[in-house]
């Protein structure tokens, strides 16, 4: 089957929109991107979304690697999501 993926890195998240046969799907979802600092690899998960997470060199293969869990995790149906990305805040300690 014949897939197509969009994505675009703003502000340390991905957004990742996911289709079949060159149709989009009108769902978008957010990846939050980390560094671990134990390995030095980009981890990046969707909030609310079980079992989707992954992992990368670099933005290029982690987003390669999370849009195919993302792809395999929709293939069981529609996620029932248990959270949502908002946003993120400065926090200033003085």
């Amino acid at each position: 089957m014949d897939r197509w993926n969009d994505w675009r890195l703003q502000g340390g998240q991905i957004d990742i929109c996911i289709g079949h046969n060159n149709v989009p799907i009108m769902k978008t979802f957010t990846a939050v991107v980390e560094r671990d600092p134990a390995t030095g690899l980009l981890v990046g998960y969707i909030p609310g979304f079980p079992g989707a997470h992954s992992q990368g060199e670099s933005l290029d293969e982690l987003n390669a690697n999370i849009r195919e869990v993302v792809a395999m995790l929709l293939e069981d149906g529609e996620p029932k999501l248990t959270g949502e990305f908002v946003g993120t805040q400065r926090i200033a300690v003085g």
